[in-house]
């Protein structure tokens, strides 16, 4: 029997389009983790942590304002385009010009507020340099186009190449003893590269352009629907990139770049619960519409899954986080010990928020996704100003994990909507062996 159910996968026409959709998918990933902390790690060694400091801060500045460029259109616009299949090059020319405007005001208002801070002229001229990706960024209306088209191969074939490429000349600069001033041009170099794969790829696939002209009533459209998307993503940058910028602010670029280590160790892991929710959802999808009991019992298998999943690598590191840094970072690098000890239990609210947003999907309770977002970061610049004077970089540490906790349990016990999903999560956390019961009697 099960013989024949794979046959039947392996020959379906449907499943065989998704399975190698999400194949190319997985395989960036990982090529992404793996350039990320293997040449990654040994940029961070060859610079120490004074340059990477600054290259991690200049990057963080500028990642900030790049959610403002990219005005929540993704998600709008793969809709449109699937809806509105005919109107296919309207849709794609109107949200790149979108997307090229959003830019330009966006890099206007870096140079003002830059000019307004303390920063140095060198830091500036950085910041600067990396805003320029911006402009580039609006080519990525073609990876909107191919995800509506469910052709993920091809998004995936030109980021490997461009992240292979970026790999190959971060390698040639350690090697040739480089200034920081080359690494922060291979940032706007990535960008670039990118959207002309993009536009490659998209000339090879369609014979067409899509820069001819905005339709602004379309554009109006876009933007009635995105602008909650669009803030919400400031809100995440904010969220996730602010106390990076609160080192440098208070404790200088030296901290910046011992914290940085840290977290780039620390977020290694983040893509996991993506593919994981990717992967297993749609069966919770389908047990909603067989039982309210099942769906309950497969959501809470799910979280139990995720948090067990993040608690198995958060141990082992803190056990080895001296040695991890110490035979990954260098000497220079044993004070980022300390804050990844710490940083590392994010995972565990990051791998169950992820779940729990689809959750809120699922229940149609996507508002609160913005609101519990908000507190996480607002969370983050308090408990950021209060500890970060007193406990330095591992004060840092112990505030994402808290905001990452407000975020992501703490908002259900004052919102009545999300004491049941409260009551799954803490059943996950303490009693794994109930979810172990519950996959038992699924099966059965």
């Amino acid at each position: 029997m099960n013989k024949k159910i794979i046959k039947k996968l392996l020959t379906h026409t449907g499943f065989v389009r998704y399975f190698k959709n999400t194949t190319w998918l997985m395989a960036e990933q990982f090529l992404r983790l793996f350039s990320g902390l293997l040449v990654g790690i040994w940029v961070a060694r060859y610079l120490g942590p004074e340059q990477f400091g600054l290259f991690s801060y200049v990057i963080a500045f500028t990642a900030i304002f790049g959610g403002i460029a990219k005005l929540g259109l993704d998600g709008v616009v793969v809709r449109e385009l699937i809806n509105n299949s005919e109107k296919e090059n309207l849709y794609l020319s109107t949200a790149f010009w979108l997307k090229m405007i959003g830019a330009v005001v966006v890099i206007l208002l870096m140079l003002v507020i830059v000019n307004f801070s303390d920063n140095d002229a060198k830091t500036k001229a950085f910041i600067f340099i990396i805003s320029i990706g911006l402009l580039f960024q609006s080519f990525e209306v073609v990876q909107f186009y191919f995800q509506s088209q469910v052709l993920a191969k091809l998004i995936s074939i030109c980021k490997i190449v461009q992240l292979s490429l970026s790999s190959v000349i971060k390698i040639l600069l350690v090697l040739n003893h480089a200034d920081l001033f080359w690494f922060v041009c291979v940032i706007t170099f990535d960008a670039i590269s990118l959207a002309v794969s993009y536009l490659i790829a998209y000339r090879l696939r369609t014979k067409k352009l899509f820069l001819e002209r905005i339709d602004f009533r379309v554009a109006r459209n876009l933007m009635k629907d995105s602008w909650p998307l669009m803030f919400s993503a400031i809100i995440v940058m904010i969220y996730t990139r602010i106390d990076q910028i609160m080192i440098k602010e208070m404790l200088g670029d030296h901290k910046v770049g011992l914290y940085s280590a840290a977290v780039r160790l620390s977020e290694a892991t983040t893509f996991i619960p993506t593919l994981i929710t990717a992967s297993i959802f749609p069966a919770i999808l389908n047990a909603k519409k067989i039982s309210s009991k099942l769906y309950n019992q497969r959501i809470q298998s799910l979280y139990t899954f995720m948090v067990w999943t993040a608690i198995s690598i958060a141990l082992p590191i803190t056990l080895l986080s001296d040695w991890l840094i110490l035979f990954l970072f260098g000497e220079e690098y044993r004070a980022a010990s300390a804050p990844l000890m710490i940083h590392i239990w994010t995972a565990v609210f990051v791998f169950l928020g992820v779940a729990f947003s689809k959750y809120l999907i699922t229940e149609n309770l996507t508002s609160i996704s913005l609101i519990r977002t908000l507190c996480g970061a607002i969370s983050n610049v308090l408990l950021n100003l209060w500890l970060i004077p007193g406990y330095g970089i591992t004060g840092a540490a112990i505030a994402t994990l808290i905001a990452q906790f407000i975020a992501n349990m703490g908002y259900d016990f004052i919102d009545h909507r999300l004491h049941d999903a409260l009551r799954i999560k803490l059943l996950a956390i303490v009693k794994p062996w109930q979810a172990l019961y519950n996959i038992r009697v699924q099966k059965n």
